[in-house]
């Protein structure tokens, strides 16, 4: 999916103009965006480069960068999956695997009907209790693919 979306410019002009003096200042723009639009458009770019005085490929180059910055709306749900060593140890290789399988859809895109989204995470700091997946913010342990079948049902039956 490669289509620009529609998102409020004046928005964005805000996040820039409150950040742009911050030292280091591209993350701190790049997750006031997201923050109030939900994903780095790709028309934000050039603003955000003529802002710092860096490239348009600097600018892309950080967003391509971070596993956190989306280019596209996210779906309705937001579902994590730990990708980090800890949890792969735990199984959850498999369960990625599964979750794609379970929702249609790969990493970094969102299902066809626009419910869900899922993303890779490197860490949610549970590392005890993987394999860990996060949904719509909430972090959950020990999931393997009944638990996370569960949740996907609840969250599909959810108005």
């Amino acid at each position: 999916m490669n289509r620009e979306q529609p998102f409020d410019v004046g928005a964005v002009r805000d996040v820039i103009a409150a950040r742009r003096h911050m030292p280091g200042a591209m993350l701190p723009i790049l997750h006031g965006i997201q923050d109030v639009i939900g994903f780095v458009p790709a028309d934000a770019v050039p603003m955000i480069a003529d802002a710092l005085n860096v490239s348009r490929a600097e600018v892309h180059g950080v967003i391509s960068f971070y596993h956190h910055f989306r280019q596209q709306p996210a779906g309705k749900h937001v579902i994590q999956v730990c990708r980090a060593e800890a949890c792969q140890s735990v199984g959850s290789e498999a369960l990625a695997r599964d979750a794609e399988k379970l929702l249609g859809c790969a990493f970094h895109e969102t299902t066809p009907d626009g419910q869900f989204t899922l993303e890779p995470v490197y860490c949610l700091g549970l590392c005890a209790c993987g394999p860990n997946v996060v949904v719509d913010g909430e972090l959950h342990a020990r999931v393997g693919t009944d638990k996370l079948n569960r949740l996907l049902q609840a969250k599909r039956g959810a108005p």
